[in-house]
C-alpha cells in the first residue's frame, strides 16, 4: 500500500481534541463454563435509560480482558452508550474464537439492534455475520476489520497504517537517519497474523524503513524482515520474549549493539524489554510500542521503552456511539475513508481516528493532564 505520509501530530493538537472524560464502569464477570465450552468473560449492562433511545439494545463484543486496552475500550464503550440511553450487552470472549461466535449469536437472538464487534480473528465470524444479515442488524467492526463478510456495515478504528508510520518516523528522527554515515542494527517484532490490523502496522513502519535497510543504514542481523517471520501470535508477551531471547543469543551475544527494536504494540514490546533485561549487555536500543499500557508507560518513564503510539480509546468510543446513533436514526453515518479497508467482499466505509506518539517528554500532557491516567497509576 502506498499512501502519502502524513506528519506526526504533536501533543498540542491532541490535547485540543480531547473532550471525552475517562471513567470507569461497574461490571459483573461470569467466568463459569459448562459442557466443555471455553470460559467466557461476560458483562451485561442493565438499568440504562432505554426510554431516551427508544428501548434500543447495542451488543458490544470484545476479544479478551487479558490486555489492558480491551478493558478500557469496553468500559469506555459501555459508559458512552449508556449515557446516550442505550441498553448495552458487553461481553468478553477470553480470546476464544468459538466463545465469541456464540456471544455474537446470542446478542442477535436476544434482540440487539446494532452490533459493535472487535473480532479475535478477522475471518472467524462468518456464520454470526450471516445471522446478523438475515435479521438486518447493522454491524460496526471495532478496531479490527471483520473479513470475508458483506454484513459489515462500517469500520471504526485508528489509522492503522499511520500507526506504523508514526513508529517508523520516530526511529528516523531519533537516529537522524537521513544525515548519518553510521549503520544501525534493528530487529522487528510484529503482531498477530490473525489480526488484520497487524499487517497495516507492519507495512506503515516498514514502508518508511525499508529504504534505509536497502542502502545499508539499517542492518537486520537476524535477516528476519518479512511479516510471516516476525509476526507474534495473539500479540503474546511471552512469545515475543522467547523469540527475542533467541535472536539476542544468536546474533548479539558477542557484544554487538542492538540499536532499534521495532515492536508493533506494547504487549510485544514488553516481551522484548524482558528479553533485553535478562540477556543483553550493550547500549540500550530504541524500543517502539503502541497503546500506552500502564506497564509500558512506566518503562517509558524509566528509559526502558522509547515511545508508544497513543490511541485514545475515549475518542474511538465516542465516535462509535455517534455512529450507532446515526444508524438507528437513519442519518448519514460519518466516515472519512472509503478506499482502504477491503474485507474480501468489498470496501467497508470506515472512520479513522488520528494516532500520535507519547514519549518521556510529552507523556504527562497526553496521558495525565488529559485524565487518561492518574499520576498514582504510573508510579
Amino acid at each position: 500500500m502506498k499512501r502519502k505520509l502524513l506528519s506526526v501530530l504533536l501533543t498540542g493538537a491532541l490535547a485540543a481534541s480531547m473532550f471525552v472524560g475517562c471513567g470507569t464502569s461497574t461490571e459483573t464477570t461470569d467466568t463459569s463454563a459448562a459442557g466443555g465450552d471455553t470460559a467466557a468473560e461476560t458483562t451485561t449492562a442493565e438499568g440504562g435509560d432505554s426510554t431516551a433511545a427508544g428501548g434500543t439494545k447495542v451488543g458490544v463484543a470484545m476479544p479478551t480482558k487479558d490486555l489492558q486496552r480491551w478493558n478500557q475500550d469496553g468500559a469506555n464503550m459501555q459508559k458512552e452508550l449508556e449515557a446516550a440511553g442505550y441498553e448495552v450487552d458487553l461481553q468478553y470472549a477470553s480470546n476464544d474464537v468459538q466463545t465469541q461466535v456464540s456471544q455474537v449469536e446470542n446478542m442477535i437472538n436476544s434482540g440487539c439492534n446494532v452490533l459493535v464487534v472487535a473480532a479475535i480473528e478477522g475471518s472467524s465470524l462468518g456464520e454470526a455475520m450471516d445471522m446478523a444479515a438475515e435479521k438486518n442488524i447493522p454491524v460496526i467492526a471495532y478496531d479490527r476489520l471483520i473479513m470475508n463478510s458483506d454484513a459489515v456495515s462500517y469500520y471504526a478504528t485508528f489509522d492503522n497504517y499511520k500507526v506504523g508510520q508514526v513508529q517508523g518516523q520516530y526511529i528516523i528522527d531519533q537516529l537522524d537517519l537521513d544525515n548519518t554515515d553510521k549503520t544501525f542494527t534493528m530487529e522487528v517484532t510484529a503482531g498477530d497474523p490473525g489480526d488484520n490490523n497487524a499487517g497495516f502496522f507492519y507495512d506503515g513502519a516498514m514502508d518508511l524503513l525499508k529504504p534505509y535497510i536497502e542502502k545499508g543504514t539499517i542492518e537486520v542481523k537476524s535477516g528476519q524482515t518479512e511479516f510471516a517471520d516476525v509476526a507474534t501470535a495473539q500479540w503474546a508477551t511471552e512469545t515475543a520474549q522467547s523469540r527475542m531471547e533467541n535472536i539476542l543469543s544468536t546474533y548479539y551475544a558477542d557484544g554487538t549493539n542492538l540499536d532499534i527494536c521495532l515492536c508493533s504494540n506494547d504487549s510485544t514490546a514488553l516481551g522484548v524489554e524482558n528479553a533485553l533485561a535478562a540477556n543483553y549487555k550493550g547500549d540500550y536500543p530504541i524500543v517502539t510500542g503502541q497503546d500506552c499500557d500502564i506497564e509500558n508507560t512506566k518503562n517509558m518513564i524509566a528509559g526502558k521503552q522509547s515511545m508508544s503510539v497513543f490511541k485514545d480509546t475515549r475518542t474511538l468510543a465516542s465516535q462509535v456511539v455517534k455512529m450507532v446513533g446515526q444508524i438507528l436514526k437513519g442519518e448519514t453515518v460519518d466516515v472519512n475513508d472509503e478506499k482502504t479497508y477491503d474485507n474480501g467482499k468489498g470496501v467497508v466505509p470506515s472512520y479513522l481516528c488520528e494516532p500520535v506518539f507519547a514519549d518521556k517528554d510529552n507523556y504527562k500532557e497526553l496521558l495525565i493532564d488529559s485524565g487518561y491516567y492518574t499520576e498514582d497509576q504510573l508510579k
